[in-house]
């Protein structure tokens, strides 16, 4: 009876179980992560927008999934979206409704799709985004052609992604109707030339060219852009309009990693803070001028654009006054050119640079004295160039009151001034590596010297003496210093004494490498 029993309820039970079992032992997975208005489903493996969310989403993240298509609707029960990002999927087409319950939507990101398949589709769709500011079509194989499509009738984009894609040439019609760009990002296609494509772009504030194909920029008149990036491109020339009279606004212009051969022809008037030259072939040709023995040799040239109309533009190839508005530049980077001296003024003309970059470079003189350098400056990076002689008056030197950082390193220096660095009041990094400049054994005399004596820097935190041939150092050399970095790394057979004891309380760093000392025991 009681095997019985227990089989009956059993049997009655067995339906109740079928029940429960799918609920407790396989439950259903939530494919996204919900975080007060946002709903995260990057990653998940998902085809297509996941349709029961919450109806209260503001932001939908589907990155990295299989999507191929945005169907008609798809986004329907999602009234209050106003981001959505879809990068990294396999878009092809968006349909021509997709958007259709959207009409929230302000940032739209499509990068690193395949809409270059149906694009003409998804032009349609994103013509029914009436409050779309922010687009992202990076890395979508979009050709000009196809781009211009995409950008029909976009009139309230503002920040535009078209990086990494295929385009070749912008011509007037491409931006036209976005009349309200401040941003746009067009690195990494394969652009060579651009005629007009900015004229109805009056907002526009960023524009990014690097990594293109761009011979020269000339004729350039955007006056109220104020960050320029044409870097690692193939610009030998970049002229501005000189005959405009309004001021223009640029601040950063990025002209780095190109093949410059003269310094850039900058806007008259401009509030320029920010400038990069480096890893050109820039360098300056007055002198140049009187050494000319071709008598057929031209000293001027006049540039035409590629519809073989006059540019109005000819320069003066020996004639330096032509650098442009550079009262207001903070920042100066010419490293790795082939400057081998300053025109005369050139330096005067920066009465707010603050740092000044001129490594790997071809100067053999610094004249402080004639250069008058801003009495803002405090970085100033003159390492890896030809110098043998410096020179410094007393008032030259003092006016450098805010001068910080200073690298001398790498160059063909035996003498230096005797108070190059004492009147510098603010040094707190000098850097005199594989130089020939000693450590002073007793206070030179002479205005010029081969060796330093360090103790008139009390200020001096870092100092790098690499490779300088360095034999003795007394034991009084570092007194008074609060060094935190020493470096006599290169040093073969140093002899340091009990120098560096003086300095046990603030040293942080000690380079000794290559100077056959095995052994240094602090006391404190």
């Amino acid at each position: 009876m009681q095997i019985q029993g227990f089989t009956a309820l059993l049997v009655w039970l067995l339906p109740m179980w079928r029940l429960l079992t799918p609920v407790t032992s396989h439950p259903t997975v939530n494919r996204c992560q919900l975080m007060q208005n946002t709903a995260v489903c990057n990653q998940r493996q998902l085809s297509s927008v996941p349709p029961n969310l919450s109806q209260n989403i503001e932001e939908l993240q589907l990155n990295y999934n299989h999507i191929t298509t945005l169907t008609d609707d798809c986004l329907i029960h999602y009234p209050a979206l106003t981001t959505l990002s879809l990068a990294c999927n396999e878009l092809q087409t968006i349909q021509p409704t997709a958007f259709q319950n959207s009409q929230f939507l302000t940032s739209l990101n499509l990068a690193n799709n395949n809409l270059y398949v149906g694009y003409q589709d998804s032009s349609e769709a994103l013509k029914t985004l009436p409050m779309l500011n922010a687009l992202d079509l990076s890395e979508n194989k979009l050709d000009e052609e196809m781009t211009a499509v995409l950008l029909e009738n976009l009139t309230s984009v503002e920040y535009l992604n078209l990086s990494g894609n295929l385009v070749q040439r912008l011509d007037e019609n491409i931006f036209s109707h976005l009349y309200h760009l401040k941003e746009l990002d067009l690195q990494r296609n394969v652009l060579f030339e651009i005629d007009n494509a900015f004229h109805s772009n009056r907002k526009l504030e960023r524009l990014n060219l690097a990594f293109n194909n761009f011979p020269c920029l000339t004729d350039f008149h955007m006056t109220e852009l104020v960050v320029l990036n044409a870097s690692y491109n193939f610009i030998d020339w970049f002229i501005s309009r000189q005959d405009l009279n309004e001021t223009f606004q640029l601040e950063t212009l990025d002209l780095s990693h190109n093949n410059l051969l003269f310094f850039p022809f900058l806007p008259s008037r401009s509030h320029l803070q920010n400038l990069y030259l480096s890893n050109n072939r820039l360098n300056f040709y007055q002198h140049l001028e009187d050494n000319v023995t071709y008598t057929n040799m031209t000293t001027t040239v006049e540039f035409y654009n590629l519809k073989n109309h006059a540019a109005n533009v000819t320069a003066e190839l020996w004639k330096e006054d032509l650098h442009g508005d550079l009262s207001s530049l903070q920042l100066l980077d010419l490293r790795g050119n082939r400057v081998s001296y300053f025109p005369q003024g050139f330096i005067r003309s920066m009465p707010h640079l603050s740092r000044l970059n001129l490594c790997i470079n071809c100067l053999e003189t610094l004249n402080f004295t004639s250069e008058r350098f801003s009495g803002a400056l405090y970085e100033l990076d003159v390492s890896q160039n030809r110098l043998n002689h410096i020179q410094a008056s007393e008032d030259a030197l003092t006016a450098l009151s805010n001068l910080t950082y200073f690298n001398l390193s790498q160059n063909n220096l035996n003498f230096l001034p005797t108070r190059l660095f004492s009147l510098l009041s603010n040094l707190r990094s000098v850097d005199l590596s594989f130089n020939s400049i000693n450590i002073c054994l007793v206070k030179p005399t002479n205005t010029v010297s081969h060796c330093i004596d360090w103790k008139d820097v009390p200020k001096l935190k870092q100092l790098y003496l690499k490779g300088c041939n360095i034999k003795t150092i007394s034991s009084s050399a570092f007194s008074g210093m609060s060094l935190t970095h020493l470096d006599l790394s290169d040093n073969l057979g140093l002899n340091i004494e009990k120098s560096i004891q003086k300095l046990w309380r603030t040293l942080q760093h000690l380079g000794l490498g290559n100077t056959n000392i095995q052994d240094l025991t602090f006391r404190t």
